[in-house]
């Protein structure tokens, strides 16, 4: 008689998977190598659409073009101005294109796992967003009126002052940073989990062979589309990351809010 085949749901476990090689207490798993993997690509990608620039472009640079452009025109531009948003293009340029590469290891065959589903990527990228917006915002208006602009906004009444500034200390040195590595963090987690459900589902009734299996090409159907899905909510979160990584910066460098 035919094993019993079982269905084994998703869990947490998916995000510690076992390690590939350790060094000391430091361990290299799948997800770290799906990490360097999107690293290596990306800067392959960089380097051959770039090593030869032509004033009639070809596809490849033509798609790099677009990206930068995208990120410039959409995002840096459109919130800091071509003025004041000039030197960060390059930043945020690497911020949008390394959380997107990141993402989309999601849905790769042999990878299947995205490299910002742990809580590292998504809290180094925001540090990076921390530091950035503090540092524009003290090299434009200097420690102490950084400090007031960010947390006494104009026309607080005097009484208001002391709570308003308790608010927005936590608002922005605090909040900021929690929750850009929480909304990558999760998004990415929840969508890998019901990735891994569907799959999962259609693996168990398509092996059942009882009734249950009928239901296979409809959990498989459903896997194919939140797979498309899933490349849009890269996509977007790399946009959201980046777009809000800008808004912080602009909010440290205008001269009230």
């Amino acid at each position: 008689m035919a094993d019993k085949v079982e269905f084994h749901p998703p869990s947490i476990a998916e995000f510690f998977p076992e390690a590939i090689f350790s060094i000391g207490p430091f361990e290299f798993t799948r997800i770290n190598l799906a990490q360097v993997i999107a690293t290596v690509v990306l800067v392959t990608i960089l380097l051959l659409a770039t090593r030869n620039m032509k004033v009639i472009p070809g596809r490849g640079q033509q798609v790099i073009e677009f990206l930068f452009g995208f990120v410039r025109e959409q995002i840096v531009y459109q919130v800091l101005g071509e003025k004041d948003g000039k030197r960060f293009v390059p930043l945020l340029s690497a911020m949008f294109l390394g959380i997107l590469f990141f993402n989309i290891t999601g849905i790769i065959p042999g990878m299947n796992i995205p490299g910002t589903s742990v809580i590292g990527v998504p809290l180094m990228l925001a540090v990076v967003a921390y530091i950035t917006f503090i540092y524009a915002g003290i090299k434009r208006h200097g420690f102490g009126r950084f400090m007031k602009n960010s947390l006494v906004p104009g026309g607080v009444p005097g009484y208001l002052v002391p709570v308003i500034a308790i608010i927005e200390l936590v608002s922005t040195f605090v909040f900021r940073p929690v929750s850009l590595t929480l909304r990558l963090l999760l998004n990415m987690m929840v969508g890998h989990l019901v990735l891994v459900l569907l799959f999962s589902a259609t693996h168990f009734f398509l092996l059942s062979l009882n009734w249950l299996t009928v239901l296979s090409p409809a959990t498989l159907g459903l896997g194919l589309a939140f797979t498309l899905y899933e490349i849009f909510v890269a996509a977007l979160q790399a946009y959201v990351f980046t777009i809000l990584t800008a808004v912080y910066i602009q909010l440290a460098v205008a001269d009230e809010h």
